[in-house]
């Protein structure tokens, strides 16, 4: 092994062998924006909470994944994205087109409220998953 050159990028790079460029492991999130307006004006902690509660399960539901296992063995080359849904209607029917095309994602919901709040994708090369993500921007 190359010195400086980590297990997940040697992964990832026999992942992408047949593209030739090493294949870059992402986790996206997407968060509620409606949260932080009114009526909701949930504070800035409590909507990143429900991004970190997220990410997190969606890692532990998908430990055993090859692309979640690469991505935890590089912690400090991980990679997250944070996007925004307008809303939680928005937020439920991406849930629904990720389910039906069989991307592993947690919905997280608030409890004791029962509300969804973020969906987190375990890591997957972009090129994998960007086409159920391109309509949503970059949170702010």
């Amino acid at each position: 092994m190359h010195r400086g050159v980590g297990p997940a990028f040697l992964l990832s790079r026999k992942m992408a062998a047949s593209g030739g460029e090493p294949q870059i492991l992402v986790q996206y999130l997407v968060l509620r924006k409606d949260l932080t307006q009114p009526p909701f004006s949930w504070p800035a902690g409590a909507v990143v909470a429900q991004a970190c509660h997220a990410a997190t399960a969606a890692l532990h539901l998908h430990r055993d994944h090859p692309h979640t296992a690469a991505y935890l063995r590089e912690l400090e080359r991980m990679r997250k994205v944070v996007l925004e849904a307008p809303d939680e209607t928005t937020l439920k029917l991406l849930a629904e087109t990720l389910q039906q095309k069989n991307i592993d994602h947690k919905l997280w919901m608030e409890q004791p409220e029962n509300i969804p709040t973020c969906i987190a994708l375990r890591p997957y090369p972009k090129e994998e998953v960007s086409q159920y993500l391109k309509k949503f921007r970059l949170f702010k």
